[in-house]
């Protein structure tokens, strides 16, 4: 009788644990049940994890699909984990049926066949609702491999309360912002303003400003003015690199741009900077609190702008975000693989999940119909700004997509290294032959930096 009265507690114990996380409605038949790797949050706090126990519990309970995140981590550790379970490494796990991705990570694996082409799953109709440059981004070898769930762009973001202080003093405006020209020029101001505060400390100028990608800033710009900044599997350094070079050197060698490494964020945590360009995503790590080297803090506004353009160019900004791969297996896994992805960018819910994250939508009637009352119930002003520099970056610019190199990687590292080392060098060597000597420094500097790359 003790026996039994155990073996029925343990088989009521398996058959709860068997329910958990993946709906509570008793099954005639074992879920098909599919593995996610994924980037948005953390393993015990992610919203994606949330909506996937929402729809484990509706839509899987109703199809018999459950979803099973089975690691919660970053896109590098994600595509080194990819690739060692592609080429087989030893102790490399298997690859999960679904996976964020890079198209750089596609490119690198050793048979990017292995995984599926929505095009079989998604009709011409539905491929149509997405945003056509986030579909291309993901297309690779003619093959719709990576399917865009939450995308990025860069975005600038700016404490206010610091720029106000500086505009009350020189007349300085937002709208200087929109264009790099008129970025810079202020930059060059602002050093000279916050020089002339401490006249007895010379040349203690502060940063303005802070790009977390300077690769970014020159490919975009130049692409911008309608040049090729790409040659084959090396830069081209057109006359439009030039033109996006003058105004950046001159400014960083006068000692408005920053040069240290690290993210965007930190020099404006410290007030070292007062604007920045960085991921949209970033928005998680700005804080509203900034903390001075002397230990006091001040209590800020960060707000967010569209990416600044050039005066004669296109409208161009970074498109940036990875998406969702699914590995070819069953047609019952694939199809439930597709049909959580088609659950999870409905126009709807999709803005429900990126807005927690400071992520943009992927289709463009989220875009026009639900992101702007999501705006309107945003408590975090830092984010109602952010998403309202979404909008006006969707309505008014051209998202720019990267070409799939094989090199691309090895390039933006080696020129993100380089550049800097360049411009610190053109920095020394302008405070040693002076002020009048800037427009020489300029261009022996960019030819100290080509010549080194």
């Amino acid at each position: 009788m003790k026996r039994r009265k155990y073996m029925a507690l343990l088989l009521a114990l398996i058959l709860l644990l068997g329910c958990t996380g993946c709906g509570t409605a008793r099954q005639k038949e074992d879920p098909v049940t599919v593995t996610l790797w994924h980037v948005y949050g953390a393993q015990t706090d992610s919203p994606l994890n949330d909506l996937i126990n929402q729809f484990n519990q509706t839509v899987g309970a109703e199809q018999n699909i459950c979803v099973k995140v089975t690691s919660v981590s970053n896109t590098n550790t994600i595509h080194e984990g990819v690739l060692a379970a592609a080429f087989g490494d030893p102790g490399a796990p298997e690859l999960p049926d679904m996976f964020v991705s890079y198209p750089k990570t596609v490119l690198a694996m050793p048979d990017e066949s292995v995984l599926v082409d929505y095009s079989d799953y998604f009709n011409e109709e539905e491929i149509s609702e997405f945003l056509p440059s986030f579909i291309a981004e993901g297309t690779v070898n003619d093959r719709l491999v990576v399917l865009p769930v939450a995308k990025s762009t860069e975005i600038m973001f700016i404490n206010k309360t610091a720029f106000d202080r500086f505009s009350a003093a020189t007349g300085a405006k937002l709208s200087d912002l929109e264009t790099w020209e008129g970025l810079f020029n202020l930059a060059d101001d602002y050093v000279a303003w916050t020089d002339a505060q401490t006249p007895d400390i010379p040349d203690d100028g502060k940063v303005f400003f802070v790009h977390d990608y300077h690769f970014n800033y020159f490919q975009v710009g130049v692409e911008s003015l309608g040049e090729n900044f790409f040659d084959g599997d090396g830069l081209a350094f057109s006359p439009a690199f030039d033109t996006v070079w003058e105004p950046y050197a001159r400014a960083t060698l006068a000692g408005g741009v920053w040069l240290q490494s690290g993210y965007a964020t930190e020099p404006l945590r410290t007030g070292d900077s007062i604007v920045s360009v960085a991921s949209s995503a970033s928005v998680l790590y700005y804080s509203d609190t900034v903390t001075y080297a002397d230990n006091t803090s001040e209590r800020v506004e960060i707000m967010a702008m569209p990416c600044p353009g050039f005066q004669d160019g296109e409208k161009l900004v970074m498109q940036r975000g990875a998406g969702i791969c699914t590995v070819k297996s069953t047609p019952a896994r694939e199809q439930a693989c597709v049909t959580f992805l088609k659950w999870l960018t409905d126009v709807q819910r999709n803005v429900e999940f990126v807005t927690r994250l400071g992520y943009m939508p992927v289709k463009q009637e989220s875009f026009d119909t639900y992101l702007p009352t999501a705006i309107e119930n945003l408590e975090n002003p830092m984010y109602a700004s952010l998403y309202q520099a979404f909008l006006e970056t969707q309505a008014g610019y051209e998202f720019y997509t990267a070409p799939k190199l094989d090199s691309y990687l090895e390039l933006e590292t080696r020129f993100e290294e380089n550049v800097r080392y360049a411009l610190k060098y053109g920095i020394a060597k302008y405070k040693a032959a002076g002020p009048d000597a800037i427009e020489d420094q300029i261009w022996a500097t960019l030819d100290y930096f080509k010549e080194h790359y």
